[in-house]
């Protein structure tokens, strides 16, 4: 859960936090930008749903809109934002590609979980939209010429990311996320 934005008074209202960095490491996934290439981060997308699918069948039906504590997702909630991210990756590559130095909204994830209402969701229907829309992002990324992989887009001042940082950070949402889920799952069973 991250990009958040809570209901509270403007001064008290929690800052969109940074983008990772182009260089960026996730010590969780092992995973390292400089070191992903864009076929190799199209490969990881292009499969994502159909692991993504295979978590969600380990996982206890009853389990899949539990949180297992009150500030942590319930599956259903990550199967959602996966969803979400492709979706607006599929834009922010598009318009990286396209436009001049586009400025791009964050995505305000706990706003979209509370106000599309990610935990009452049709799990199966999210599995299929999340085939649709990692399918969508990938087909984003074969529209994607060679010279466009260093055109930017920023977020907030001073967060310029390349379109091959956005096509690593949209793999890198799905493998940290898969692995939430498949967390999550075992840990909302738990409570069962």
């Amino acid at each position: 859960m991250s990009e958040s934005s809570e209901e509270t008074p403007r001064a008290a209202r929690v800052a969109v936090p940074p983008l990772p960095s182009e260089d960026h490491f996730c010590p969780v996934c092992q995973l390292s930008y400089p070191d992903l290439s864009i076929a190799h981060a199209r490969e990881v997308v292009a499969g994502l749903a159909v692991r993504v699918q295979a978590a969600v069948a380990d996982t206890r039906p009853q389990a899949l809109h539990l949180r297992p504590k009150p500030s942590v997702w319930s599956v259903a909630e990550y199967l959602c934002h996966l969803r979400d991210v492709y979706v607006s990756y599929t834009i922010r590559l598009h318009r990286a590609r396209t436009e001049g130095n586009p400025v791009l909204e964050p995505m305000l994830n706990d706003l979209r979980a509370r106000r599309f209402r990610y935990n009452e969701s049709d799990v199966q229907a999210v599995l299929k939209e999340l085939t649709a829309t990692t399918a969508g992002f990938c087909d984003e990324i074969d529209h994607t010429g060679q010279d466009d992989w260093d055109r930017v887009a920023t977020r907030r001042p001073g967060e310029e990311r390349t379109a091959r940082w956005l096509v690593r950070q949209a793999m890198h949402e799905g493998v940290h996320h898969l692995k939430d889920i498949r967390r999550v799952g075992r840990e909302a069973a738990e409570t069962l």
